[in-house]
């Protein structure tokens, strides 16, 4: 009997065994003109496009659900010479924003990318308000010159409205979506051809899909703070607003391919971010009013200056304690504002001697800063700190307050691409069959992004992409 158990044992281990290195050594297969890995906003608008032009087309995510990164986009998307710029009397052209967004990266972005990615701009909002977006509402943000980052009526975040309408289009195309499916290599034949990509499903089985074409719109490497310490020391210890989805994937996609990164260590902080949770405080409370004060209750920056130079004043700050204050009227203007007052992450109060003893701040002073700030919204100067966008007086309550710092927010480095959207080698030339577009290249905003583009980037150049991989 004692053998019999034995023998069945073993018998038992080695067809596991058989069964494990059947499963693993024949790896099915199959074919299709175009695989695009990674479903936000890039890569669900690059399958779009490629199957409106007849291309059949995989598109991968990793993760159960679409959206990445682009589902917690909040203040909205960029555009210029658009119908609700032109319906809200807003003058803005084209250069007029490329030279917002120079100004913005240090001078250190692509000059022929961003004239692009502008130019652009209103085809795409086109695009997505064809596919029934609401994208209605134009508000200015950090670093802008004029008002024109567009987002749902009322002020709703945008991330979600853009990925709704996007999921709905792929859902009613031919694209193949593969949810929980990650791309874990880039395949090429003995020429150094394009030719598929492994997969690894939910369930570990592996497959390959042979293809002579990949658009890699994985996002950045900012949900990992392994991956953007590695690239930027000086990061160590913050928090990120990324979803942990953005774990920099490309990296080893390409990383036997000579593909040319560029940029890594150019990382953006996002200077109000709620210490307590990592989430971020949309920047347009501060396009629509509101400001910042120290623990003295002082404003300390221009409020609508660039993000990076921004998070530096803040860091400066005494005990790195500041707060980002509105009242009512900038409340009503954002519904965003709503989602963290329901996630008591904010401070509120009748009156502003109420709110200066609930943040242990000394009355006189916020009192002070408060109609000092007024008087600058009156007479439309500042100055204080030369703050441009000055349209809602602080007068009436009830007001709001919550403590914010800078986190990381967005990866400016990457894949360089060129004008077509094409994967660049290390010899500077387009590597065939390979295009990338979002967050995962580079080469574009420079030093520092302005806000509202990561959207914008996303949509023109995913589109790019697609287009490119048909021709």
């Amino acid at each position: 009997m004692k053998i019999r158990k034995r023998h069945i044992i073993i018998l038992g281990l080695v067809g596991v065994l058989l069964f494990l290195s059947y499963r693993w050594t024949s790896e099915p297969s199959e074919t299709v003109d175009l695989v695009v890995i990674g479903a936000g906003a890039s890569g669900m608008s690059a399958a779009l496009e490629a199957e409106a032009a007849g291309v059949n087309v995989i598109l991968l995510e990793k993760m159960p659900y679409v959206g990445g990164n682009t589902v917690r986009a909040t203040a909205g998307m960029n555009a210029v010479e658009t119908e609700a710029q032109k319906e809200a009397g807003i003058s803005d052209d084209v250069e007029i924003f490329v030279g917002d967004i120079l100004e913005s990266g240090h001078s250190e972005g692509n000059p022929r990318m961003i004239e692009i990615m502008a130019r652009e701009s209103s085809s795409a909002l086109d695009w997505l308000t064809a596919k029934g977006a609401d994208l209605s509402d134009v508000g200015i943000l950090a670093g802008h010159s004029k008002p024109r980052t567009h987002r749902p009526s009322g002020g709703q975040p945008v991330g979600g409205e853009i990925v709704k309408v996007l999921k709905r289009s792929i859902d009613d195309s031919t694209v193949d979506l593969r949810l929980e499916h990650k791309a874990v290599q880039i395949m090429v034949d003995h020429d150094r051809v394009i030719s598929g990509v492994g997969v690894v499903d939910k369930t570990g089985r592996k497959y390959t899909i042979h293809t002579k074409k990949v658009i890699i719109a994985t996002g950045g490497f900012g949900g990992s703070p392994e991956v953007f310490v590695y690239y930027n020391q000086k990061l160590k210890g913050y928090h990120t607003t990324n979803s942990p989805s953005a774990t920099g994937d490309f990296i080893g996609l390409v990383e036997d391919l000579d593909v040319k990164l560029v940029d890594m260590s150019y990382i953006q902080t996002h200077p109000t971010v709620s210490p307590e949770y990592g989430v971020l405080i949309t920047e347009a409370i501060r396009g629509n009013g509101g400001i910042l004060i120290n623990n003295s209750g002082k404003r300390f920056a221009n409020e609508m200056k660039n993000r990076d130079f921004l998070s530096e004043d803040l860091l400066s700050q005494p005990g790195k304690e500041v707060y980002l204050l509105f009242n009512e009227t900038v409340r009503e203007s954002l519904a965003a504002s709503d989602d963290y007052i329901n996630m008591d992450l904010i401070h509120s109060a009748p009156d502003v001697e109420t709110l200066a003893n609930t943040l242990r701040i000394d009355t006189h002073s916020l009192n002070e800063t408060i109609d000092r700030y007024n008087g600058f919204v009156e007479s439309q100067n500042d100055l204080d700190f030369g703050r441009r966008s000055l349209t809602v007086t602080l007068d009436e309550g009830p007001f709001y307050a919550v403590k914010v710092t800078p986190a990381v927010h967005y990866c400016m480095g990457g894949m360089l691409i060129d004008d077509n959207a094409r994967i660049i080698g290390e010899d500077g030339n387009p590597i065939s069959g390979l295009y990338a577009a979002g967050e995962a290249t580079a080469g574009i905003h420079g030093l520092n992004r302005l806000g509202g583009n990561s959207l914008l980037d996303a949509i023109v150049f995913g589109r790019i992409a697609g287009r490119s991989a048909v021709e």
